[in-house]
C-alpha cells in the first residue's frame, strides 16, 4: 500500500519516510538515550510504576498507624505528615500524570495516528530524562536532614515553610525544585503530543476518526499545558519565600514570640494557583481514563460506541468547564459566598458531560457481544467506581454540605474513588489491553483475574467505609483519634479492619508485577492483533512494531475506528486501513 498523498519525492508530507528518522547507532541509544516513543513510553511507565510501588509502601505505613496506633513505633507524628505528604503527591503528579500521558501517550499517539514517530524526537527523550531527575530529586528528600516535607501534598503555605512543619529545612526545597523539573519536562513533552495529534496524522485520520484514546490524551495535554504554569508559578514562588526571604504568600507572622521577616504575603493566592492547577489535574488524569475506557469497552464489547462525536464533545467539555471549578476546593477559605454559589453551580454542571459519557458506555454495552476479558473487567469496575465517586462529589460540590465534611474522612473516601482507586483501574486495564501490543506476549488471564477481583473488591473494602468515618465526623490528617470524644469505638474496630485489607489488596499488586516480568518469557505468543481490534496500532506490519512502525509506507485510514460487527462483513470487525467491508461470498 502505498501512501495516498506524496510529496516531490513520493513520501508523505505529514511525515519523514523512515530513512528521515534518528537510527540508534548503538546499545545506549537504541535502549536508553532513545528517540523512539515507544522506548521512551516504556521508561515513562516503567519509572512511573517503581515510584508508584514507592507510594503504595508509604500508604501501607500510614494505614499502619491509623488502624493500629502506636504499633510501629518509628512512626511518630512528624513522619506521619511526610508519609501523607509524600504517598499523595507522588500519586497525583508523579505516578498517575506520568503513566497517563509519559507511557499510554507516548506509546499510542504515533501508532493510532499512523506517524512513525513523535514530532520532536529529542525532545521527547529529554522529556522522560528530565521526569526522570525530577523523580530523583523527590526521592533525594527522604535522605535529606529533616526528611521530606510534611506540609500535606497541597504544600499550604504558611506552614510549608515554618519551622513547626516537618522538613522544612530540606524537604520543601527539594519538593518544590522537583516539581519545577516535572513541570519543564512534561511541557517538552506536551508539545510533542499537540503537534503529532495536529500535524503528524497518516493520510485519512482527519480528527473525527481518531479514536478516543487519543481524543483524552491530546485534550489532557492541552489541559496540562494550561493549567501546571499555575504550579509552576506557585512552586517558584514560595522557593523564592523560603530561600530569600521574599512575601509572596507570607503574612506577617509572630512565630515564638518573636516575628518573623515576613509580611504583606497572602496564603489564599497559593490556594487560588494550586486548584487552578489542581483541579484540571484531576481531569489530565481522568481524561485519557475516558479514552482508553472507550476504546477497551468498544473492543472487548465488539460493538461500536455510542455516540461517537457526543463522546468527543464531551471530552472537550469537560476540559473547558475544569478551569472554572477550582475554588470549590476552598469552600472553608472564607470566599464570598456569593463565589462559592459561581463555583458550585459549575461543579454541578460539570457533572453533564460526565453523565453523558457514562450513558453512552453503558449503551455501549448494551446488547453487545461481551467479552469479560481482564481489560474488560477493569474498564466496567472503572465505570462503577467513577459513577460511585462522582456522586459523592455532587455532595462535597455544594457549599453547605461541604463545609461540616471538609475536613473528615468523607473528602479521603471521595478523592480515592474519583482520583485514586478509578484510574488506577484504567491503568491495569490499559497495560492488560496493550501489553501484547508492546511485548508480542499474553499476561496470564488467571493470574489477572486473581489481580483484578482482589483490588476490586479490596479497594471497596477500604474506601467504602470511609464515607461512614467522614459523616461521624472523623478528621483527615490526623496522627491519632483515640481520645477524642465524638468519634466511638467502632470507628477504631473500622480503622483497623481498613488497614488489614490495604495490606491485602497492596500485596495483590505483587501479583501483577509478577505476571508482568514472567509473561515477557513465558506469556503465551499474541500475534498481529490478539483482540481482533480496529485501531491503527494493530495493523503494524510486527509485533512488537519495529523503529518507525509502518515499514516502507504509512498506512491509509478509510473508516472511524469503532467498525465493530459490521453487517456482511467476513469477519465481526473492519480495521481502520481496510479499503472497504468485503462482503461474505465476494468475489474479491
Amino acid at each position: 500500500m502505498s501512501d495516498a498523498i506524496t510529496g516531490p519525492q513520493g513520501g508523505s508530507p505529514l511525515l519523514p519516510e523512515a530513512d528521515d528518522l534518528y537510527h540508534p547507532h548503538s546499545w545506549w541509544t537504541r535502549y536508553v538515550f532513545s528517540q523512539d516513543a515507544k522506548v521512551i513510553a516504556i521508561q515513562y511507565a516503567g519509572t512511573a510504576l517503581a515510584i508508584g510501588f514507592v507510594a503504595l509502601i508509604l500508604s501501607w505505613l500510614i494505614r499502619l498507624q491509623l488502624g493500629f496506633p502506636g504499633l510501629a513505633t518509628f512512626i511518630g507524628p512528624a513522619e506521619y505528615y511526610q508519609l501523607i505528604t509524600m504517598h499523595g503527591m507522588i500519586m497525583v503528579v508523579y505516578l498517575l500524570t506520568a503513566v497517563f500521558l509519559g507511557g499510554f501517550g507516548n506509546y499510542l499517539i504515533p501508532l493510532m495516528l499512523g506517524a512513525r514517530d513523535m514530532v520532536f524526537p529529542y525532545l521527547n527523550m529529554l522529556s522522560y530524562w528530565i521526569y526522570l531527575l525530577a523523580v530523583l530529586v523527590l526521592v533525594a528528600s527522604f535522605f535529606a536532614p529533616g526528611g521530606p516535607t510534611g506540609a500535606g501534598w497541597t504544600l499550604y503555605p504558611p506552614q510549608a515553610i515554618l519551622a513547626g512543619t516537618p522538613g522544612q529545612e530540606w524537604g520543601i526545597v527539594l519538593m518544590l525544585v522537583s516539581l519545577i523539573l516535572f513541570i519543564a519536562g512534561f511541557t517538552m513533552g506536551g508539545v510533542n503530543y499537540v503537534v503529532t495529534v495536529l500535524q503528524a496524522r497518516a493520510p485519512g485520520m482527519t480528527l473525527m476518526r481518531m479514536p478516543l484514546t487519543v481524543w483524552g490524551i491530546f485534550t489532557a495535554t492541552v489541559l496540562a499545558l494550561l493549567a501546571f504554569p499555575a504550579l509552576l508559578v506557585g512552586a517558584v514562588m514560595m522557593l523564592l519565600d523560603r530561600l530569600l526571604g521574599t512575601s509572596f504568600f507570607m503574612p506577617a507572622i509572630i512565630e515564638a514570640g518573636q516575628r518573623l521577616r515576613y509580611g504583606g504575603g497572602s496564603p489564599i493566592l497559593f490556594q487560588h494557583l494550586f486548584w487552578f492547577f489542581g483541579h484540571p489535574e484531576v481531569y489530565i488524569v481522568a481524561l485519557p481514563a475516558f479514552g482508553i475506557v472507550s476504546d477497551l469497552i468498544s473492543t472487548h464489547a465488539r460493538k461500536n460506541i455510542f455516540g461517537y462525536r457526543m463522546m468527543v464533545w464531551a471530552i472537550v467539555a469537560i476540559g473547558v468547564l475544569s478551569f472554572v471549578v477550582w475554588a470549590h476546593h476552598m469552600y472553608v477559605s472564607g470566599m464570598n459566598p456569593y463565589f462559592g454559589f459561581f463555583f458550585a453551580t459549575t461543579t454541578l454542571i460539570i457533572a453533564i458531560p460526565t453523565a453523558i459519557k457514562v450513558y453512552n458506555w453503558v449503551l455501549t454495552l448494551w446488547r453487545g457481544d461481551i467479552h469479560l476479558t481482564v481489560p474488560m473487567l477493569f474498564a466496567i469496575a472503572f465505570i462503577v467506581t467513577f459513577l460511585n465517586g462522582g456522586l459523592t462529589g455532587l455532595f462535597l460540590g455544594n457549599v453547605v454540605v461541604d463545609v461540616p465534611l471538609s475536613d473528615t474522612m468523607f473528602v479521603v473516601a471521595h478523592f480515592h474513588m474519583v482520583m485514586g482507586v478509578a484510574p488506577i483501574l484504567v491503568i491495569f486495564g490499559g497495560l492488560y489491553h496493550w501489553y501484547p501490543k508492546v511485548t508480542g506476549r499474553m499476561l496470564d488471564a488467571r493470574l489477572g483475574q486473581v489481580h483484578f477481583w482482589i483490588t476490586f473488591l479490596g479497594a471497596y473494602a477500604i474506601f467504602f467505609p470511609m464515607h461512614y468515618l467522614g459523616l461521624l465526623g472523623v478528621p483527615r490528617r490526623y496522627y491519632e483519634t483515640a481520645g477524642l470524644g465524638f468519634v466511638p469505638p467502632s470507628a477504631e474496630t473500622l480503622n483497623a479492619f481498613i488497614s488489614l485489607v490495604a495490606f491485602v489488596v497492596g500485596a495483590a499488586q505483587i501479583v501483577f508485577l509478577f505476571n508482568l516480568l514472567h509473561s515477557l518469557r513465558h506469556g503465551a505468543p499474541a500475534g498481529g492483533n490478539p483482540w481482533r481490534a480496529t485501531t491503527l496500532e494493530w495493523q503494524t506490519p510486527e509485533t512488537p512494531p519495529s523503529h518507525g512502525n509502518w515499514g516502507p509506507a504509512l498506512p491509509i485510514v478509510y473508516r472511524w475506528p469503532y467498525d465493530y460487527s459490521v453487517p456482511g462483513a467476513p469477519e465481526d470487525f473492519v480495521p481502520q486501513n481496510q479499503p472497504a467491508p468485503i462482503r461474505a461470498g465476494a468475489v474479491p
